[in-house]
């Protein structure tokens, strides 16, 4: 089994690239995201520190692109194709197999379909180049450090637990669809109450000394009115973000294990549900 080839590597070097890969996919995606939301946040799919997706798309990438691996520019070009298509495929899939969203470009300029983007292809073509240029290298030397007999006992103990960790997130992924539903009403509901609170705020807004909402249409010119009124309205919207962003993670807290960390490093599981509830309003 281990002698299998695949474009002239091995089936060894393979498993052994596939868990690396996906160890630094997972610690770069983590990283990137906990970052960004001042806290620790699990990227991966399984609770266990691997992001499969990386690996698999570094492994194919280098598999595919090997023949051209002296030519920079096919090495770009080819980067963006290959992978890029490997994550229309792969968020295809998902959303098929779990019926939920596990990322989505819809704010991003020239995206299709909010699974793809130009500004993440281009970003893949870059990674290419480095991944033939700088990581697999250290990546090679990596795996030649330890002996075959040591890789070849790690691999099988890994994958064990890679496979049970998997096969226990991929069931909690399969209840996300049952429960949605559930949290887009509560979602829903808390809008609205923050909404109606807000325009009651409105009502009750008070303006600069001496200023009426009566005077305000005659002084709508008035930069010191405006400039009150816009503080104030930017105010409440950001009060109203911040109490339905608590609300979010009171609604996450009450769930579980591998469902939680699905809801809070996945924020767009719901775009399935949304463009279909939207899609029946009309």
């Amino acid at each position: 089994m281990w002698e299998l080839t695949i474009n002239g590597v091995d089936l060894y070097h393979i498993i052994n690239w596939f868990f690396i890969y996906s160890f630094l996919g997972w610690v770069w995606e983590t990283f990137y995201v906990s970052i960004k939301h001042g806290e620790f946040i699990n990227r991966g799919f399984i609770s266990g520190p691997f992001c499969t997706i990386y690996g698999f798309g570094a492994i194919s990438v280098y598999l595919i692109l090997k023949p051209i691996e002296n030519n920079l520019l096919f090495l770009f070009l080819g980067g963006i194709v290959v992978a890029t298509f490997l994550e229309y495929i792969t968020a295809v899939l998902m959303e098929s197999i779990f019926h939920t969203s596990w990322w989505d470009y819809s704010d991003n300029k020239f995206n299709f379909q909010g699974r793809i983007c130009l500004g993440a292809s281009l970003g893949w073509g870059v990674f290419t180049v480095l991944l033939f240029r700088v990581l697999h290298p250290i990546v090679e030397d990596l795996v030649a450090l330890y002996p075959i007999i040591a890789g070849k006992i790690g691999v099988c103990v890994i994958s064990v637990g890679y496979l049970v960790d998997f096969s226990c997130s991929a069931a909690a992924a399969f209840h996300l669809r049952e429960r949605i539903p559930y949290w887009e009403e509560e979602l829903e509901k808390k809008q609205v109450e923050l909404m109606l609170k807000v325009n009651a705020r409105l009502e009750n807004l008070e303006l600069p000394k001496g200023v009426s909402l009566d005077s305000v249409k005659e002084k709508i010119e008035d930069a010191e009115v405006l400039r009150v009124l816009t503080e104030k309205r930017l105010a409440l919207r950001k009060e109203l973000t911040e109490e339905l962003r608590a609300y979010k993670k009171a609604l996450v807290s009450k769930t579980k294990g591998n469902t939680r960390r699905f809801l809070k490093s996945y924020p767009n599981l719901n775009r399935g549900y949304r463009m279909r509830h939207k899609k029946d309003k009309n």
